[in-house]
């Protein structure tokens, strides 16, 4: 028999391929050729994408690498039949879930009909056909077709979606019990909690300062309740530390801890929290050691220097002028000076660790301040140009002469590492409702690394120490004074090219329920 031949349709699609432009095919298989067509032309007349096959054995070698939705197979064909064809089809893996259709004009007994069933066909149609039957099965097969296509698409993802997360959550267990583990073995108090805050873990230490697993220990009285911090820290979602006091239990032997938590995160998303206490009352006490040293040394020195400061001046006063010697007693002065300002400071550190530097914060109008503290250092600097760029008539709640000190301070330091440099102090109103305030120099700038630490104690610039005089403490004082101001500061930068050292204040906002105040 001549087998016509018909082109493959371009919408085929070949297992595997699940490209959004390509179609599920309706794959009829007959020997005829002329059935072929009519069942051809009847479907692709309603849209239906159509594939075609001659013979069983040609069906199965489509239906293995092509997805088909239905499958329209003829009974009697030579060499393999429908029958053959169906059974092979419905013991296969990949080709088991097709629907089947069996037509059949030959075929009309009821044990033909029953063997096609159990076969695997899901119909079976005896001819002549009803063309509107065949379609309203077709069309019913074939959405059945897609939507089990789509819940297998479903449940594979969800699988695939569930083999994963149980690798996860068995990572994050493994993960979860090597850090326990870890903090088991270390020597301070830990403990981890979940992402909403529950803890989950203790290491044995914890249970000295705590009677419960799900309690926190006891904190002196004077210091923040653990609890409120906690909860501020998971709304946050943040690493936090802080320093309080605990002691174990039932003792009221306190002793300073430092409390620090930090999130676990992955992709993005806190999964864990990880907490420590480390016993600090070794540290704080060596550090209150300290700051009674420089209390008593700083107060002893300033006695006797202000005596030599005082017999300098008037020594300085009872030379002639043209008397060489009073040339030397200029230059002790400067370094007398010098020594004064490094005593004022250590007492200032005191004071400020001790909580006892008072601000007195009155009404001040920034200008006035400004002008004034600018006049006093060009005289004392004749040979710098410092350029006040923009005037600003602000009035800040500020206690002048703590203020006062930051600029000098912040202008004093351009000075020193810039000073063949002009000097440009900037100051203007910010969003209506700040002062802002800067300083910056064309000198040596500063690296970023030391620009984290330049406002800490005792922090000096690496690449400066050499060649500039103190004991890096003047800008800790600033970053203190400033925040007892409630002002934002900090430094831009970059090696060779300047700094600029900033602060930005509130302005002054009068109560009307108070009487008005004397600016200072």
């Amino acid at each position: 028999m001549t087998v016509a031949t018909i082109p493959p349709n371009p919408g085929i699609r070949f297992r595997g391929d699940c490209s959004a432009d390509s179609y599920i095919m309706i794959l009829i298989v007959d020997d005829r050729p002329e059935n072929i067509f009519s069942l051809r032309s009847i479907l692709e007349l309603h849209s239906f994408p159509v594939d075609t096959a001659s013979s069983g054995e040609e069906a199965l070698k489509k239906a293995i690498r092509t997805d088909y939705s239905l499958i329209i197979l003829d009974v009697q064909m030579p060499d393999m039949d429908g029958f053959e064809v169906a059974e092979y089809l419905s013991g296969n893996n990949s080709t088991s879930d097709i629907p089947i259709i069996f037509l059949s004009a030959v075929n009309t007994e009821k044990k033909f009909i029953t063997r096609g069933y159990s076969s695997g066909a899901i119909d079976y149609i005896v001819k002549p056909i009803d063309p509107d039957i065949l379609l309203l099965k077709v069309k019913t097969f074939h959405r059945l077709y897609e939507q089990n296509r789509e819940l297998n698409r479903v449940q594979q993802s969800l699988q695939s979606e569930i083999e994963f997360r149980k690798k996860a959550q068995a990572q994050i267990q493994e993960k979860a019990k090597e850090l326990n583990g870890i903090l088991a073995s270390i020597p301070q108090v830990a403990f981890t909690a979940t992402s909403a805050g529950q803890i989950d873990f203790v290491n044995e230490h914890w249970y000295a300062y705590a009677n419960s697993f799900r309690e926190f220990p006891k904190v002196h009285a004077d210091d923040p309740p653990i609890e409120q911090a906690w909860q501020a820290t998971l709304a946050r979602n943040e690493p936090a530390e802080m320093e309080l006091r605990i002691a174990r239990t039932g003792t009221e032997d306190f002793r300073y801890h430092l409390l620090r938590v930090v999130p676990v995160t992955e992709n993005g998303h806190t999964q864990k929290w990880v907490g420590t206490f480390t016993d600090i009352e070794e540290q704080k006490l060596a550090i209150r050691r300290k700051d009674e040293f420089l209390s008593i040394a700083s107060h002893e020195l300033k006695t006797p220097l202000t005596s030599i400061k005082a017999y300098v001046q008037l020594v300085n006063q009872l030379l002639p002028s043209e008397n060489p010697a009073k040339e030397f007693m200029d230059r002790t002065m400067v370094q007398v000076n010098k020594l004064d300002t490094l005593i004022n400071d250590l007492l200032d550190i005191s004071k400020i660790e001790n909580g006892k530097l008072r601000f007195d914060l009155q009404p001040t109008e920034f200008g006035g301040l400004l002008r004034a503290t600018l006049e006093m250092l060009q005289q004392i600097h004749p040979g710098i140009a410092i350029t006040q760029m923009g005037d600003c008539h602000a009035v800040i709640n500020a206690n002048a002469v703590r203020l006062e000190q930051v600029i000098i301070n912040f202008i004093s330091n351009a000075i020193k590492y810039a000073p063949s440099s002009k000097i440009e102090v900037i100051t203007r109103i910010d969003d209506g409702d700040n002062l802002y305030f800067g300083v910056r120099d064309h000198g040596i700038g500063i690296s970023p690394e030391d620009q984290e630490n330049i406002f800490g104690k005792f922090y000096r610039v690496s690449d400066s120490a050499r060649n500039v005089q103190g004991l890096g403490i003047g800008l800790y004082i600033c970053a203190e004074i400033l925040r007892r101001h409630h002002a934002s500061f900090g430094v831009e930068s970059k090696s060779g090219e300047g700094s600029l050292f900033y602060f930005s204040i509130p302005l002054y906002v009068p109560n009307p329920h108070q009487p008005p105040t004397a600016l200072t």
